[in-house]
């Protein structure tokens, strides 16, 4: 089993430094122009407009209520040029897509090695909300071996975020979400109560994870602000700028501010690589190279570190909770510019 472990560990390893490469090298050898960077939007978003495969989430209710028609690309880079196409002006709730931005929370404040010891940064190969995986990891391998992109890890990663009250832990999650969007976003109230009145599955996982010590107190708590804040609105421009800002090294390439620590961005970016599109994560990999992160209320950001930040919103999901419209238009968009960072050039 050790054997096992370690192998994961190379891998998350592997993936942390060609990140890293990444960042360092991107800057240099991106060279899109303007005009060829809207044309890839254009193009994208004519592509895929009448598209009608998917449909809403629906088991939180409010999501089933939410427009299926809504469909914006925004792509920022890191002169902070913004591109859009489309509705970038509706909003729907972030849901999944805060994981990213909570583990970068802690972190920020306890180091990256807080997130890889406590929760884990495996993929877990099953569902965003499993609980058999909380077993698996516990029974079988014997430690730490989630991520804080699925429920258990990310309402554990929530417990993680310092605060002396819920109140000083929800604005401390919520100041930094804004940070990254370079302005003040705010809780779809009727979201989260929809949520909130829906969630026993993930109250369950809270106190399993109580009982397991990856939560150290107050589960209901941590179970709670991690309901508030996938209930965050935010509109396609506000997410494909919080990823312009990881693809920025942490700093928002519009309001300048210092986010996040340079140095954490590339663990953050492993952990989305490996695990952000629920169980079809290595599918999108394996098709874009981007890190990327989806969220059952229709939204995916991915990231091109030193190119650009994208994002689309379009609510009708895949079996697997992704959004079918914003996968295939970041597809386009990120091979038509060169935004794979594990594309080799030939001479």
């Amino acid at each position: 089993m050790s054997g096992h472990k370690t192998v994961r560990e190379r891998l998350y390893l592997v993936a942390t430094t060609l990140t890293m490469l990444a960042l360092a090298a991107a800057p240099a050898v991106w060279a899109q122009t303007p005009a060829e960077i809207q044309a890839a939007l254009d193009a994208a978003f004519a592509k895929y407009k009448g598209l009608q495969e998917g449909k809403n989430a629906d088991y939180i209710p409010a999501l089933a209520k939410v427009d299926p028609n809504i469909y914006g690309i925004a792509l920022v880079n890191p002169d902070g040029k913004v591109y859009t196409a489309g509705d970038v002006k509706s909003e729907v709730s972030i849901q999944s897509i805060s994981k990213v931005f909570t583990m970068a929370r802690v972190m920020e404040e306890q180091g990256p090695d807080a997130i890889a010891n406590t929760i884990g940064v495996d993929s877990t190969g099953m569902r965003f909300n499993s609980i058999v995986s909380i077993e698996f990891s516990q029974k079988a391998l014997g430690g730490p071996e989630m991520n804080a992109l699925v429920n258990p890890g990310a309402i554990a990663a929530t417990s993680m975020v310092k605060g002396a009250s819920r109140a000083e832990v929800w604005n401390s999650i919520l100041g930094f979400y804004s940070d990254f969007a370079g302005r003040p976003l705010l809780v779809n109230q009727e979201v989260f109560k929809s949520e909130a009145d829906t969630n026993q599955r993930n109250q369950a996982i809270g106190y399993l994870m109580y009982a397991y010590g990856y939560i150290k107190a107050n589960p209901m708590q941590a179970t709670d602000v991690y309901t508030e804040q996938c209930s965050v609105s935010v509109n396609a421009k506000d997410l494909a700028m919080m990823a312009a800002t990881l693809a920025n090294a942490g700093k928002n390439p519009v309001t300048g501010k210092q986010v996040m620590k340079a140095e954490n961005v590339s663990k953050v970016l492993a952990v989305m690589a490996t695990a952000g599109l629920y169980d079809d994560t290595g599918k999108w990999l394996f098709r874009t190279g981007l890190p990327g992160k989806s969220g059952v209320g229709g939204g995916i950001i991915a990231v091109s570190p030193g190119k650009f930040g994208i994002a689309v919103i379009s609510p009708p999901l895949d079996d697997a909770g992704n959004s079918i419209r914003a996968q295939r238009a970041i597809a386009d968009i990120s091979n038509a510019l060169g935004g794979n960072p594990y594309a080799v050039k030939t001479k």
